[in-house]
Order: structure tokens, then C-alpha cells, then sequence
């Protein structure tokens, strides 16, 4: 762990956004409303606004990523816009290069590339975006190699007639995502900045972190590790109505427990769900921090001194647009 004390008003906040569906068909209305949340935090102060690459999920409307992040650069001027992630076993790298290339020649020094191993969907949609069973990300360390190298072709081991226009000679910051141990060793052996997905796999957090740490090589890209923590917060005016709002990211993820497909569902007062499944929560989302401002600065400032990370990615599941652009007020006010 670093030994610099690290504090919430020393690190910078970013945002990782879903283009949250909340009734079915209304993609264009989810679209506008990532936009409009993207123009909301750079207004706050935040450093980067991330999107996701899901497939086949009705409650997500971010599946062609690229696209979305040019549609958020467009709309916002200081902010980092980029992916978290881009799911590179679903593409060949050269399209992912050009596409990234393209993005940042049209809005130069903002485009981060996020990059992660897992379909971000279930097998059969896998499939169908794969055309077949010959990448499911146990190559990923080559294809993360020719993806570079398009952007840096010196990391290439020979000279390659292929090369990605626009894209060659561009510095898009390629970050490695991850839930586990593999991207975390990966990210360090390679030098490159990581970001961990506490806010779906808490019981990793510590060990992928320190694994990131342990196996960090400095390289032209970072001198020292670099580490990034996905984090589900939710702030209100009171404890109560945190909970409340929360909700919502519960009956996510049970609706995901019981495979059941459905854009995202406003809040309840009371979960319907067995003991079993209410345990499932308590340990899907057991870094999640849910309060009033008093109750979240304290929680943060505990994760913080735990995690050491050097930047916090926030996630607000929350139902109601407006809702959701004041709990990340409210957390910018927590932050200065």
C-alpha cells in the first residue's frame, strides 16, 4: 500500500454510467439523460465519465460504446470520457483502434480506452458477437498486445503493413478493468493503470489491489501503480432516503440472481426476497455506501484508508434522473 495518506479531498472522483434504461423502448430517452449527467458532474468537478460495454440487457442502453462516448464528448469540453470497458475479446483490436483513434483525434487529450476481458453479457449473446468460441478472453493478453501496438507500433515485435488511421501515434491512455486477480497482475507486469470493480466483486478488492501493487513494473506509461476503485454510492439528505433510492440497485441485482430481465425499477419499501437471496446482497454489494452526507463522508474516508486508491469511480443507481444528479452534488460538496 502507498504510504501517503490519502484523504476525500485529495483524489479525484469519476463517474461510471450504464445509459440506465428505466421503461422499455426508451433508449433515446436514456442516451440523453447520460449526456445530461455527463454535462452535470464536469460542472462539479469531476475528473472522468466512463461507460460501460453490456449486450442484451434491457436495463442498459451502452452496448455500442463507442458511439455513446463520442455522443458524451460532444456534449461536455473538460471532462476524460471513456470506457469502462470495452470488452476487447468481442472485437478484433485493429476496429477498436481505429475507433478510439478517430475519438480522440475528434476530441484530443479527453478519451480514456478502459479495457476488460469478460463478454459483458451470457454465452449465447457471446457467441453471437464472436461469431464462435475462438476468443473468450483467454487470449486476451495478445489482442491487448496488438492493440497497443497500432497506437505504438515500437511495442510491436516487427514491422506490420496493417496499421490503424487515424489511431497510430496517438496517446489514448489504455487502462486494464478488472474483478478479479488476472487483470490486476496483468496491469502491473505490463506498467499500466487499473481499475477495479469493487461496486460488483467487494470480496477482491484488498487482494487485487495489493496483486496490482506486488507485480507493478514501471514503464513509459507510469512510473508508480496507478489503481482506480468502481464504487456503488448513493448520498440523500437523510439515511432513510438513501436506503430507499437504494433499492433499486438491489432489485438489480436480484433481478440478475433470478434472471429476470427488466429495465430498471423504481425504488420500494420493502424487498421481495428470500433469506437466501437477501444474503446474496448483503455480500454482492457489501462495499456499497449508502447514506446521508455525514453517514458517506465517514464510510468513504474508511474505504479510502483500506483500499489506498489513488481515484474512486462512482456508481448511483438511482431511479429518479434528478435524484440521482443530486446525490452526486451531494457527494462533490463532500469532497472540497
Amino acid at each position: 500500500m502507498s504510504e501517503q495518506h490519502k484523504n476525500l479531498n485529495n483524489i479525484p472522483y469519476s463517474v461510471l454510467d450504464l445509459a440506465p434504461v428505466t421503461e422499455y423502448g426508451a433508449y433515446s430517452d436514456a442516451l440523453h439523460r447520460t449526456r445530461d449527467l455527463a454535462q452535470h458532474v464536469e460542472a462539479l468537478g469531476y475528473n472522468r465519465f466512463w461507460l460501460a460495454e453490456h449486450h442484451n440487457m434491457p436495463f442498459i442502453a451502452s452496448s455500442a460504446t463507442s458511439v455513446v462516448i463520442g455522443h458524451v464528448a460532444a456534449g461536455t469540453s473538460t471532462l476524460r470520457v471513456g470506457s469502462g470497458g470495452i470488452m476487447l475479446p468481442n472485437h478484433a483490436p485493429l476496429v477498436i483502434a481505429e475507433q478510439f483513434g478517430t475519438l480522440e483525434s475528434l476530441f484530443p487529450g479527453r478519451i480514456d480506452l478502459g479495457l476488460g476481458r469478460a463478454p459483458g453479457t451470457d454465452q449465447r449473446t457471446a457467441f453471437a458477437l464472436r461469431r464462435g468460441q475462438g476468443s473468450m478472453g483467454q487470449d486476451f493478453p495478445e489482442l491487448l498486445a496488438e492493440l497497443r501496438s497500432y497506437f505504438d507500433p515500437s511495442l510491436s515485435a516487427g514491422s506490420s503493413p496493417v496499421r490503424a488511421v487515424p489511431g497510430e501515434g496517438l496517446h489514448v491512455p489504455t487502462w486494464l478493468l478488472g474483478s478479479s486477480l488476472y487483470s490486476a497482475q496483468l496491469a502491473g507486469e505490463l506498467g499500466l493503470p487499473y481499475s477495479f470493480a469493487s461496486h460488483f466483486s467487494p470480496k477482491n478488492t484488498i487482494s487485487a489491489l495489493q496483486t496490482y501493487r506486488e507485480h507493478f513494473k514501471p514503464s513509459k506509461v507510469l512510473d508508480q501503480p496507478y489503481a482506480m476503485v468502481g464504487l456503488n454510492v448513493i448520498v440523500a439528505d437523510t439515511d432513510e432516503e438513501a436506503n430507499f433510492l437504494a433499492t433499486t440497485l438491489q432489485q438489480q441485482f436480484l433481478n440478475l440472481i433470478r434472471n429476470h430481465e427488466v429495465p430498471m425499477q423504481p425504488p420500494v419499501e420493502k424487498l421481495n426476497a428470500s433469506e437466501y437471496e437477501l444474503a446474496a446482497l448483503d455480500q454482492q454489494l457489501a462495499t456499497s455506501i449508502i447514506g446521508s452526507p455525514e453517514t458517506v463522508q465517514r464510510k468513504l474516508q474508511e474505504f479510502l484508508d483500506e483500499t489506498q486508491a489513488d481515484e474512486l469511480m462512482i456508481i448511483s443507481s438511482i431511479y429518479d434522473h434528478e435524484k440521482r444528479k443530486y446525490s452526486y452534488k451531494l457527494l462533490s460538496e463532500l469532497t472540497k
